[in-house]
């Protein structure tokens, strides 16, 4: 289906989106925004104009006559917590996939092959989740179902230029943190590289797509979308949305957020909002010109040093597998383009004084005062220099490990991507980065913190969850926009990733 033919709630349902959205018949914004129509959203949108001023009207009851409302699914799913968390994560592979024959009509993006979906209100796959949940899946001995995700990402690069945040068509405005190339390299380390080259033109899409602008760009327009043109001439990239709306899958949170704001401002504030949502990182007060003001938000003043470290390590695969097939003239190309990328990295983002990467706010050309968890990204990615490990690894201990694990900001609480909450993915990076750069105690010790933590949780709730609060081991994560979430694809692919590596 091409992508003006899909179903948009937000703008095919007319005044009908806004009026349940805004009503808040449903406690989550994005239970309407997933909900299926029974008939057309022509029809649908029409009833309601002709039904909605009668006496009695009631709103809920029209929508629950018109739309397949999402259920909570495997709500009866109790696991036996008397059995090891190793066992219970392999088994809860299957309660957490998908297959092509349950996608049902609506803003679900339909995908040719099974995949796994994060659980809880998360009822479809998402980009950069995919790749820890692929960790975990190698340990299971699933390259069958990485394999799938991976092609059905390929599919959507394939139909609509890019992998979308998620595979609904609210989302089909933004990405998400590009770790394609990451997931390709998960298959490859099972298969070898042969096994991936059919992905190399996947690969060079997700390329253009991230760089799209760039030669367009001058010293009097230095940014468009995701590129920026820095006053030497180099390139980097930035988060951004390209709808300055309010989300659908957050309608009510964005009007409310937005009121009395005008024209030009509401535009500003949905596009940094939705910039946010395609880093992952939403929210955190690491996007934010006044601490603990979401209205502040300004992520796409932002050069985030882990988007350009995702991007390093996307031109080194292109070229890597450029080279093995036979390609020297792209695989050089893409040679080079790493290593402007790398050096503008290390020039812009890391901080001689506190001895870390930190985000660059470029229309300033100054570095960010904050601290987070994304400092780790250079290191994973192999962009830092290994004179820059130890003083990294002592800021990591004194900033941000925490008795649960390592926490995502340093101060700036408040958000659900800031202190004291920790998340699966940002473990993993800090864990394996260290280790790449020999500092390998440090590892050790956040390892054992995650898991202790972890299997604790699980011990007492039968749940793997979204993001936990790593600085108090009493107390549940919080912040954000919806209640932590369980289930959890990434959670559960790092804990056995890390399990996998105790047991060695």
């Amino acid at each position: 289906m091409a992508s003006a033919d899909r179903y948009r709630p937000e703008k095919d349902l007319g005044i009908l989106f806004h009026d349940v959205q805004m009503a808040a018949i449903f406690p989550d914004s994005k239970t309407f925004a997933d909900c299926d129509p029974l008939e057309s959203a022509e029809a649908i949108a029409a009833a309601y104009l002709r039904e909605k001023e009668k006496t009695g009207f009631d709103l809920y009851a029209f929508v629950q006559a018109h739309f397949r409302i999402p259920a909570p699914r495997g709500g009866d799913y109790v696991p036996d917590t008397s059995k090891s968390l190793e066992l219970i994560l392999n088994e809860k592979w299957d309660y957490l996939t998908r297959s092509p024959d349950e996608q049902h009509a609506g803003s679900l993006i339909p995908l040719p092959y099974p995949y796994v979906v994060p659980g809880g209100r998360f009822r479809e796959i998402y980009y950069w989740d995919s790749y820890f949940t692929m960790l975990g899946l190698q340990v299971s001995g699933r390259d069958d179902l990485i394999a799938n995700m991976l092609d059905n990402f390929t599919f959507l690069i394939d139909t609509i230029g890019f992998i979308p945040n998620g595979n609904r068509t609210y989302f089909l405005s933004r990405s998400q943190p590009p770790f394609f190339a990451a997931m390709v390299n998960i298959l490859a380390e099972s298969k070898g590289d042969a096994a991936v080259y059919k992905y190399l033109p996947a690969l060079l899409k997700e390329h253009a797509f991230w760089m799209e602008g760039a030669s367009g760009l001058s010293a009097q327009q230095p940014a468009h979308r995701r590129v920026v043109r820095l006053s030497d001439g180099r390139i980097v990239n930035r988060y951004f949305d390209d709808n300055p709306e309010p989300r659908p899958e957050s309608y009510k949170e964005d009007v409310r957020l937005a009121a009395g704001l005008d024209g030009a401002a509401q535009k500003a504030l949905f596009t940094n909002l939705r910039a946010a949502c395609e880093s992952g990182w939403d929210f955190s007060s690491r996007w934010f010109a006044v601490e603990g003001d979401l209205k502040s938000i300004i992520t796409t003043e932002m050069i985030p040093v882990d988007l350009n470290s995702l991007l390093f390590h996307l031109e080194r695969t292109i070229a890597r597998l450029s080279n093995a097939t036979g390609n020297q003239t792209q695989g050089m190309h893409f040679d080079s383009l790493a290593s402007i990328r790398r050096q503008a990295i290390q020039d812009l983002c890391w901080d001689a004084g506190r001895g870390y990467f930190v985000d660059f706010h470029w229309p300033s050309a100054t570095r960010r005062k904050a601290v987070t968890a994304a400092g780790m990204f250079p290191f994973y990615f192999q962009v830092a220099n290994p004179e820059q490990a130890a003083p990294a690894a002592a800021m990591l201990q004194a900033a941000l490990l925490q008795p649960g694990g390592v926490q995502t900001t340093a101060g700036l609480p408040g958000q659900q991507w800031d202190a004291p909450n920790g998340w699966a993915p940002l473990q993993w990076i800090a864990i394996n980065g260290l280790r790449q750069y020999q500092q390998q105690r440090l590892a050790d010790n956040i390892r054992s913190r995650w898991l202790t933590l972890n299997e604790r949780v699980f011990k007492e709730t039968g749940k793997m969850m979204e993001k936990y609060n790593v600085a108090d081991l009493k107390l549940k994560a919080g912040g954000g926009e919806y209640p932590n979430q369980d289930g959890f694809g990434w959670s559960n692919g790092v804990a056995l990733r890390l399990l996998a590596e105790v047991k060695k």
